[in-house]
């Protein structure tokens, strides 16, 4: 179970009071498909386009990290799936070397955060892999990833793609509760990608 420490200071939320998302087979048309040409801004200050990146590659996404001392509101949490943004990251950091040994090239993370923003959080809770920011919605547009709008901004719903030499392997939607999200791409992984 995550410390509040690994979480950047923040309790691990108790997710029988958050809402489970449904799978509304918003990602159904994602599996099987090649994975677009896309440049997407990084915290290394590069751009990253993931179809041109060898091996396997997971990349998982959430709506959005809270900032230190943020007070999240109840109608945040209201929203099913929504919670959880940092937990997820820090179950992939903390399974990162895992992963490398069941043959993963590189984990990303991508939010619809400006990538300052995303430093942050790289830095707060010591992230091993560099964060993408889909700000201007880029990529969910060219893939028709599923949103949900939230204080008049377009967010992400949260998932776990896997890509292998430009297609997309697996998809993991919905992702409840967030904190198992890396343990769900692993199992998968260690059963022979079944």
């Amino acid at each position: 179970m995550a410390s509040a420490t690994s979480l950047g200071g923040h309790p691990p939320p108790d997710w029988s009071g958050i809402p489970k998302p449904e799978d509304d087979g918003a990602c159904d048309h994602l599996n099987g498909m090649g994975f677009p040409s896309i440049s997407i801004p990084s915290t290394s200050g590069d751009s990253v386009d993931l179809s041109k990146l060898q091996g396997l590659n997971i990349l998982f996404i959430y709506p959005r990290s809270g900032a230190p001392g943020e007070n999240v509101p109840a109608e945040w949490d209201a929203i099913p799936g929504a919670r959880g943004c940092t937990p997820q990251a820090c179950s992939f950091r903390d399974a990162s070397k895992d992963f490398a040994e069941q043959g993963v090239s590189k984990i990303f993370g991508c939010s619809t955060q400006d990538t300052d923003y995303q430093r942050e959080l790289k830095d707060r809770v010591h992230l091993p892999y560099e964060l993408l920011s889909d700000e201007k919605l880029e990529l969910a547009k060219v893939l028709r990833l599923p949103t949900h709008e939230w204080q008049g901004k377009t967010l992400i719903k949260r998932m776990a793609i896997a890509i292998e030499n430009e297609k997309i392997e697996k998809v993991w939607y919905p992702v409840f509760p967030p904190d198992q999200s890396a343990a769900q791409v692993l199992e998968w992984l260690k059963g022979g990608r079944k």
